[in-house]
C-alpha cells in the first residue's frame, strides 16, 4: 500500500512510517502542477494545505483514502471524493490547548502592551530622569470583557480560560440572525461591548470577510481584534485602515487570507501601529504537534482496519 505525504516540511516532526506500509513518500511540499504524478498509484495521501480538488482527484484511480493533517478540510473537494468512494479524514481537536492558550498569550501582550515596552526600553530607559518609563497604557486583562464568535471546542476553551482570569466572556450569534440562542448574544451586541474579539469560527459563505469595515467601525476605540482560525474572515484593507486611522486598539493575527502572504500584503507594513503577526503557528505547541502526528497515525490504522475516523466525507 502506497502513502504519500504532499507537504510534510508544514509538520515540525514527520509522521512515522506504518509498519503495513510497503511504500511510503515523504515530500516537503508538493505544487499544484505536480500533484498528479505524485500521487499516481497511491492508495493513501496525507495532506495539509496542499488542495485535492476534483479535476485532480478523475486522474487518480487508485486513490482510496485522505487524511488531512489539521482539522479543517476546506483543501479537499469532499463532494468529489464522495462520488468517486474516497474517505476523507480530518484530526479533530488536536490544537485545542495550544491555540487556545495561544489567544491569551496575545490577549495579554495587547492588554500590556508588551511589544511596544518590550522594543522601546533598551533606547528609552536609560535616559529616563524617574525609575519608570510610563508610555502606552497598560490594561488589565480582569474584568475586560471577551467576544468569542464561534463556540466549538477552541472557542469554548479559550472561553473557560478568560473566565477563569476573571474576563466576561460573550459567545457570538451567528452574524444577520435575528434570533438569539440561549447563551449567546447578538453579533453587533457582541461587537459593541467587548474589550477584545476573538474569531474561532470555519470559513465558508456565510463567514467569509466577517470582520470589514461595518463590524470595525462597531467596535470599541480600544478593542482589540484576534484572529486564529482563518484569514478570510476578515477583510484586510478594513483592518489595515481601521489600525492606521486608530478605530480600534490593536490586533493579532496568527493567520493570513494568503499563505504565505505576498511580500506587499499591506498587514506586513512595519509602520502599522499596535499589530502582532505570528506565521500560522498558534496550534503548534508542543502538545499540538504530538496530538496531531498520534492522530495521523490513528487515522492510517483505522482506514488499514476498514474501520475509518474521524470521518468527513
Amino acid at each position: 500500500m502506497k502513502i504519500v505525504t504532499l507537504d510534510g516540511e508544514t509538520l515540525p516532526l514527520q509522521p512515522q512510517k506504518p509498519e503495513w506500509c510497503s511504500s511510503w513518500q515523504f515530500r516537503t511540499s508538493t505544487a499544484v502542477d505536480e500533484i498528479v504524478s505524485a500521487l499516481t498509484g497511491a492508495t493513501i495521501a496525507i495532506t495539509n494545505k496542499v488542495p485535492l480538488r476534483a479535476a485532480t482527484l478523475a486522474q487518480l484511480p487508485d486513490l482510496r483514502y485522505i487524511c488531512v493533517a489539521a482539522t479543517g478540510f476546506d483543501c479537499t473537494d469532499l463532494d468529489a471524493c464522495r462520488e468517486r468512494g474516497i474517505v476523507v479524514s480530518n484530526v479533530p481537536g488536536y490544537s485545542t490547548r495550544s491555540v487556545s492558550e495561544g489567544v491569551i498569550a496575545f490577549i495579554f501582550a495587547l492588554r500590556r502592551q508588551l511589544t511596544d515596552y518590550v522594543n522601546s526600553t533598551r533606547a528609552v530607559w536609560p535616559d529616563s530622569p524617574h525609575f519608570c518609563v510610563h508610555r502606552q497604557p497598560v490594561l488589565d486583562i480582569a474584568n475586560a470583557t471577551l467576544g468569542i464568535v464561534g463556540k466549538g471546542d477552541i472557542g469554548n476553551a479559550v472561553g473557560k480560560m478568560a473566565a477563569a482570569l476573571g474576563m466576561k466572556v460573550l459567545f457570538a450569534e451567528r452574524k444577520g440572525n435575528k434570533t438569539v440562542r440561549d447563551g449567546y448574544v447578538s453579533f453587533d451586541e457582541m461587537l459593541t461591548n467587548s474589550d477584545v474579539i476573538s474569531l474561532h469560527c470555519p470559513l465558508n459563505d456565510q463567514t467569509r470577510q466577517l470582520i470589514d469595515r461595518q463590524s470595525l467601525s462597531k467596535m470599541k476605540p480600544q478593542g482589540l481584534l484576534i484572529n486564529t482560525a482563518r484569514g478570510g474572515l476578515i477583510n484586510e484593507a478594513d483592518l489595515v485602515l481601521a489600525l492606521r486611522e486608530g478605530k480600534i486598539g490593536g490586533a493579532a493575527l496568527d493567520v493570513l487570507s494568503s499563505e504565505p502572504p505576498d511580500r506587499d500584503n499591506p498587514l506586513l507594513q512595519a509602520s502599522l501601529p499596535n499589530l502582532l503577526l505570528t506565521p500560522h503557528i498558534a496550534w503548534a505547541s508542543q502538545s499540538g504537534v504530538h496530538n496531531l502526528l498520534q492522530g495521523i497515525a490513528a487515522n492510517l490504522a483505522g482506514f488499514k482496519q476498514n474501520a475509518p475516523i474521524n470521518v468527513v466525507s
